[in-house]
């Protein structure tokens, strides 16, 4: 009614819709699509309340009109509001002479709007693992006109519960892969040979099992090995830094060339996530020509090899084996620089020939093509 009433006068090629503009690995990827297609004829609502105004800047590069609605439809005292803007934003969509395109990135909104927007406008989503938002959206499939995926696993997980379920044929036809990409560095950084440094980069969120990470630092120390543990982003609600006094806290960063610094100076990146699509941390370390350790859980073991590029857990459940290995792993690494040193430099160059940005720009202004 609102959108009849007052018509917009501005008229949006694509139509951008995001939880946050917070730190994270998913942030990052939607702000490189957002700079990727957008401009200034685009515009990216932003409808949770976000921690931190972390990649908000990332987002502004892109040209869009940024529109942080989060007052109004993250509020569970006033859902009435989320309805209203819901009606408000679909009614937009509808009413526009030149049809857009609507992306929406994992957003719970953008997916309750769907329904409402007429058939012959395209609907595009992005998934970034299997998780909850897989049965989530479900019932939201026929309104989708593309599926992006950045993981060929997770391609896979779907598939195989579409067809458990019954899901007709041409909703796995629909389905596209594009592997997250990154900027990457001019030159290989040359490591310091002298300091050893394992870095772990992310949230505080159950699933990266930080407290996994803080225990194996705390016998790496026990143990006397001359080794230095850094965490990257906010991790103080999972473990407590004034414990670990001889690991590094950086909190939050956003600055781009601050974070590169710290994944230059690193040699190795460990996470011990229980789930993933496919980490932008991982390619991030292997841009910056750092070994991986992490666990078996989406497209790592396709792109990590063990004595190649990094090392595979050989559990995803087992913390102890986990433990054990990864003490066993950065002990034998320490102690043999020159295998370290292969494993950094086929990182470094896996990551040159499989995660350039170009590709990614491409696959994706095909997808939002207006």
């Amino acid at each position: 009614m609102i959108a009849l009433i007052k018509p917009r006068k501005n008229q949006y090629g694509i139509y951008f819709f995001f939880p946050f503009y917070h730190i994270g690995g998913a942030e990052k990827v939607h702000a490189q699509i957002a700079k990727a297609t957008g401009g200034k004829d685009c515009v990216i609502y932003f409808t949770k309340k976000s921690e931190s105004e972390g990649f908000l800047n990332e987002f502004k590069e892109s040209g869009c009109i940024i529109k942080d609605i989060s007052t109004f439809t993250d509020n569970k005292w006033m859902y009435f509001l989320n309805l209203i803007y819901r009606g408000i934003i679909s009614g937009y969509i509808n009413k526009q002479t030149t049809k857009p395109i609507v992306f929406n990135g994992q957003c719970n909104f953008g997916y309750k709007i769907s329904p409402w927007i007429i058939k012959d406008i395209k609907q595009a989503e992005l998934i970034h693992s299997f998780n909850s938002f897989s049965y989530i959206r479900m019932p939201f499939l026929p309104f989708i006109t593309t599926t992006v995926m950045i993981s060929r696993i997770r391609i896979q997980n779907h598939i195989e519960y579409y067809k458990k379920t019954g899901v007709p044929d041409v909703y796995i036809d629909k389905i596209k892969y594009i592997s997250n990409a990154i900027e990457l560095p001019i030159q290989k950084f040359e490591k310091t040979k002298e300091s050893f440094t394992v870095l772990y980069a992310g949230r505080g969120s159950a699933e990266k099992r930080v407290p996994l990470i803080a225990a194996i630092a705390n016998e790496m120390q026990a143990i006397g090995k001359d080794i230095r543990f850094e965490f990257l982003g906010d991790v103080s609600n999972v473990i407590s830094p004034a414990a670990y006094p001889f690991a590094h806290f950086y909190g939050n960063i956003s600055q781009p060339e601050k974070v590169n610094k710290i994944f230059e100076k690193a040699s190795v990146l460990i996470l011990t996530s229980t789930t993933e699509g496919f980490p932008m941390v991982v390619i991030e370390a292997m841009a910056n020509a750092c070994a991986v350790i992490a666990t078996p859980v989406g497209d790592i073991p396709l792109h990590i090899k063990n004595g190649e590029t990094g090392f595979v857990f050989s559990s995803v459940e087992d913390e102890k084996k986990i433990k054990d290995e990864a003490i066993k792993i950065l002990i034998a690494w320490k102690q043999n620089p020159a295998l370290l040193n292969s494993i950094s430099n086929n990182a470094f160059q896996y990551a040159r020939n499989n995660f350039g940005i170009n590709q990614f720009n491409e696959l994706y202004r095909q997808v939002l093509k207006y």
